[in-house]
């Protein structure tokens, strides 16, 4: 009934298996791929007829885990898979971004591409797993397809590269670098990195490259025994068209992109491009060549000619720059009054606001996904709003966009962030990108830093980003720092490098040709690295380290240890005691199993009323040491007194007076304030004595005379030993077990 297939190999130490046949054969490409424990099921649909209109390929990636593959039924009120995560949207992105370069050039129909975790071992990441399960159904889809690629997950211990670490072995791994792409090209790399060096990143790129080489020819080989016969696709011929418009609009585009001011140049673009369809699409139905979209797309192939050739023939760019030339930057942190930190940073006409907020063990983020749920404390929020290029859209929503640059944000900063112990609070940073010309996420990677800088979180040290470009036309290639938004729209490439004076944090490149060599990406790297330094030297104007002390609009947060045997004295039954602690003292309070307690306010005379109260539960009494209580209990056999915190101790009637005492309300009363010392225990039970105590001054009394105090002494351990160690301890332990019962 099946008509199975597949390919195995050893690789990185674990079995690999590819197989088609079995599953989801109505799919036009369709396969599981399997590494370790971890399964994913990719399907491709396409279209047969292409979408009339488009001027893009409609291209759509998801990424979908299933909590029945790691044994789990979803949370929440429905028990259903709801929204896709933040995970998933991210690895749908980095699906999407190295396959999507190889679809044949003018292939427009509509392409669907669903990866679907079916089992997962909590061991192997199902990103990777998924990459090359989606390349192997679009090779055996019959799409137009130049791949197949592969991916690698790489890294790094001791100086050595690692291949697939597991997730254990990430946990102690100075990178975390994901790459894909042909055996001759890289087509794409996702990284989050501890100050690595440019050559070690190099190096992590090569080695995947190298490594991924075999998955490649395995995928080819199932591909020779199971895929379909390829489509008939050929690229519709509109070089007359192109023509036709190239000699209708060269000069005024040429004039137009030596406009530096992006909104004039955007508007002399807009009017030269509203002439031009008015000027040749055509009214008549039959004539199908000259509809708006085809003039669209072959105007879209002339402004790319433009752009780049006179960067390739001058070394000038649209805005005079050199190819290395960062733009103007100006950096201000402090711009709002009542924020924890804030910063604006702009870099010619690319703008980013961004303000941090300090939270406690309360705002922490929980996160659940096919791992075990656990907490987040440093968040990163990107917003792209619409009035940002100047124009209206939606806005209320994130899309995958926002969440992908806010992510690359998240891991540039990720290695220089202070460590929870030394630094105990949660940490939100919202970045609002006011201007858009190129490279915003890299503006949200400087000002984050600065602005948690400015709110006193003790960075180990700034952190700045660059975005590289590319041109490349046959032999011919530049590489441009600091990309505007037109040559990153026109241009081959888009490399991201964020990192500090040291090293590389985070580095992301996307490529839209069939890949770069090695070469090319050691010269952005090198190129990059100048950028960084000089806007780290840019920010440094505006400052060059944390604030000594958080911001006072921060809430203050103290932490303390307690004895775990401890903690459940000072939560009490149900929650009572810490209530009571938050209620009366106005502090949050927060305690771990661990005994870590964290109390945060912005009021420090609530920390100290907090901490007060805890201590008084935690903290032990000391041997001899006299204190001030309260009589909260008359007994016949002594007074019970509540002499620290909320401790409570006996004085027996014998320890009442030097004198002998016939009742004890002829000494203490209910609610009467006393002076005793802590005696020590006896059978776990506290003693107390108020015996040679000044009741005025809480001070011991010691009598001069020596022979009294010894006969005194004598004759009390007499009448003690023979009569009342004998009687009234006998008495004591029953009244005692009276009143403990």
């Amino acid at each position: 009934m099946f008509d199975i297939q597949n390919e195995v190999l050893e690789w990185g130490g674990k079995k690999l298996t590819i197989e088609t046949g079995r599953v989801a054969r109505q799919a036009h490409g369709s396969v599981i791929a399997t590494y370790g424990g971890t399964s994913v099921l990719a399907t491709v649909v396409a279209d047969r007829e292409e979408k009339k209109g488009l001027d893009f390929f409609p291209l759509t990636v998801n990424y979908q885990e299933k909590a029945y593959a790691a044994g789990k039924i979803p949370g929440g009120f429905f028990k259903r898979e709801g929204r896709p995560s933040e995970k998933e949207t991210l690895v749908s992105r980095l699906i999407d971004r190295p396959i999507r370069p190889l679809f044949a050039d003018g292939f427009k129909c509509e392409t669907q591409v669903i990866a679907t975790v079916i089992s997962y071992d909590n061991e192997n990441d199902p990103d990777i797993v998924s990459l090359i399960a989606c390349s192997a159904a679009l090779t055996l889809s019959g799409v137009p397809f130049m791949g197949p690629i592969g991916a690698a997950r790489v890294g790094f211990k001791d100086g050595d590269f690692i291949l697939n670490p597991s997730k254990e072995e990430m946990e102690t791994s100075a990178l975390d670098l994901v790459v894909a792409g042909t055996k001759d090209a890289v087509l794409m790399v996702e990284s989050e990195a501890k100050e690595l060096s440019e050559e070690q990143m190099l190096g992590a790129v090569t080695f995947g490259q190298d490594n991924f080489s075999q998955v490649i020819d395995a995928i080819i080989s199932l591909a020779e025994k199971a895929a379909k016969e390829p489509r008939d696709f050929e690229k519709k011929d509109i070089s007359d068209i192109e023509n036709k418009v190239s000699s209708t609009t060269k000069d005024d585009l040429s004039e137009a992109y030596k406009e530096a001011d992006k909104q004039k140049r955007t508007e002399k673009i807009a009017e030269i491009k509203k002439n031009l369809i008015s000027e040749l699409v055509s009214d008549d139905d039959e004539d199908e060549d000259y509809n708006e979209s085809t003039i669209l797309s072959a105007f879209k192939t002339v402004e790319k000619n433009i752009v780049r050739n006179n960067i390739l023939d001058t070394g000038e760019r649209i805005d005079g720059r050199d190819l290395e030339t960062v733009r103007p930057i100006q950096s201000d942190v402090s711009v709002l009054p009542l924020t924890h930190g804030s910063a604006l940073f702009t870099r010619g006409e690319t703008q980013a606001l961004v303000v941090t907020t300090l939270g406690t063990g309360d705002d922490e983020k929980f996160v659940d996904g096919l791992d075990e749920t656990y907490k987040e404390r440093f968040m990163l929020h990107y917003n792209f709003p619409p009035y940002s290029v100047g124009e209206t859209g939606r806005t209320g929503f994130t899309g995958r966009r926002e969440i992908g640059h806010g992510k690359l944000a998240w891991r540039a900063l990720q290695a220089v962030m202070p460590e929870y112990d030394d630094f105990p609070y949660t940490i939100r940073l919202v970045s609002e990108i006011t201007e858009s010309n190129g490279s915003s996420s890299m503006a949200t990677v400087c000002g984050s830093s600065l602005s948690m800088m400015d709110a006193g979180i003790p960075l180990s040290k700034p952190v700045a980003g660059i975005a590289m470009g590319l041109i490349k036309e046959e032999d011919r290639v530049a590489v441009l720092s600091d990309i505007l938004g037109d040559e990153d729209h026109l241009g081959d490439m888009d490399f991201k490098v964020a990192g500090t004076n040291d090293g590389i944090t985070s580095l992301q490149m996307d490529i839209k040709i069939t890949g770069i060599t090695k070469d090319i990406m050691e010269t952005a790297l090198s190129q990059a690295k100048d950028g960084r330094i000089h806007i780290l030297g840019e920010m440094a104007k505006a400052l060059d380290k944390a604030r000594d002390t958080v911001n006072s609009n921060a809430p203050r947060i103290e932490t303390i240890n307690v004895p775990t045997d401890k903690i459940r004295e000072v939560i009490g039954a149900g929650g009572k005691v810490i209530r009571e602690i938050v209620e009366e003292s106005g502090a949050k309070v927060d305690i771990n199993d661990d005994g870590v307690v964290k109390i945060a306010s912005n009021n420090t005379e609530a920390i100290e009323k907090a901490l007060e109260m805890i201590n008084s539960i935690v903290a032990e009494p000391e041997v001899g040491t006299i204190y001030e209580g309260k009589v909260v209990k008359i007994m016949d056999f002594g007074a019970f007194v509540n002499f620290f915190g909320k401790k409570d101790g006996l004085v027996h009637i014998s320890q009442l007076s030097t004198e002998r005492v016939n009742k004890v309300t002829d000494v203490v009363s209910e609610g009467d304030t006393v002076k005793v010392k802590f005696v020590g225990f006896d059978r776990g039970k506290v003693k107390l004595s108020m015996k040679n105590i000044d009741q005025e001054t809480g001070e011991e009394l010691v009598r001069e005379n020596k022979k009294e105090n010894k006969k005194e002494s004598k004759k009390e351990n007499k009448k003690e030993s023979k009569k009342e160690d004998k009687k009234e301890d006998k008495k004591e332990n029953n009244d005692t077990e009276k009143e403990d019962s």
